[in-house]
């Protein structure tokens, strides 16, 4: 069924002891005053990872092959992008027919929530995704960055000389709390659908599996780097079929703070006070252990707290 509503929300990330997102000299991103964030690759990739393990098609991931170089050597590479599409679709890429290329990625989760952007084999395609992020800001202004010394139990085999095992590094945020703030728009599909042969827009079913990925896929994320790293929170605001509503990033107006739980206050959303006959409803994904949620404000609007993991409404 076609998803029609416009939702905006935000999503909040905890780094305990991990790095969610490094820069490519190993320590988490940083502007240029030196406040971190986390691109929106990196709360991507844990959804499309999770997409990829539950058996759904996805395009944009990382994924490998065996091949024979000039020395008839085998290598296991990246597939190219053409080459994921062979493997996904089991056939070539028809240079001829853009119809049949755009229906076949519009069949990925990934590109039917994200988009995509497909330049290969005679083809020149753009998607803008019904669902896009902005960047992760750190919201904790106490982050530090911890450095750890790692030995190796291999010595250095690139020198004669050495006799010792070799020493690597770490590096980890003590902890971190990047909230991103998101909107997803239906009527980004609603050209293709005229266009492309069966495609039917944005669908609901789309919606629920963005939503379920964007709540847990990065605690479920178990790698070395990401271990320590977890869903904190979600919010979705969730407007009529008919509304009129439109929203600036929300993660701007969500702030922060330390007690004997994580605290997130809301109260500066209470414009949303004046939008309540265009919203159908708010839902806030938390863990009410370790998290807080302040809303005082929020007085007049249809919200619903639900538990991150039991999705089970709290009371």
């Amino acid at each position: 069924m076609k998803f029609k509503k416009r939702v905006y929300g935000a999503v909040s990330i905890k780094s305990k002891m991990a790095n969610f997102n490094a820069d490519f000299t190993g320590r988490p991103k940083s502007i240029s005053r030196g406040e971190y964030f986390a691109s929106d690759k990196a709360v991507k990739f844990p959804m499309k990872y999770m997409w990829d393990k539950d058996g759904e098609k996805v395009m944009y991931i990382r994924s490998y092959t065996e091949t024979e170089n000039k020395k008839k050597e085998k290598k296991i590479v990246p597939r190219t992008l053409s080459e994921r599409y062979e493997y996904l679709f089991e056939t070539e890429i028809n240079k001829k027919d853009s119809n049949e290329v755009m229906g076949n990625l519009f069949s990925c989760i990934d590109v039917l929530n994200f988009g995509a952007t497909f330049a290969e084999g005679g083809q020149n395609l753009s998607i803008t995704g019904a669902v896009q992020f902005n960047q992760g800001m750190n919201k904790y202004s106490e982050t530090k960055v911890i450095t750890q010394d790692i030995l190796s139990p291999f010595k250095d085999a690139t020198s004669e000389d050495a006799q010792m095992t070799s020493i690597g590094k770490k590096i980890v945020t003590d902890e971190a709390h990047y909230i991103y703030g998101f909107s997803v728009n239906p009527k980004s599909y609603e050209e293709y659908e005229n266009i492309v042969e069966g495609f039917e827009g944005y669908s609901e079913e789309a919606y629920e599996k963005f939503k379920e990925a964007a709540l847990i896929s990065t605690t479920a994320l178990n790698t070395n780097s990401k271990f320590g790293c977890e869903n904190e929170l979600g919010i979705f605001v969730e407007t009529k079929e008919d509304s009129k509503m439109y929203l600036p990033d929300i993660s701007n107006f969500i702030e922060f703070s330390k007690s004997e739980k994580d605290v997130f206050d809301l109260n500066k959303l209470e414009f949303l006070n004046d939008y309540i006959e265009e919203i159908e409803k708010i839902e806030i994904y938390y863990n009410e252990f370790l998290t807080e949620i302040k809303m005082e404000k929020l007085n007049k609007l249809p919200i619903k707290l639900m538990n991150i993991y039991t999705k089970k409404e709290v009371e």
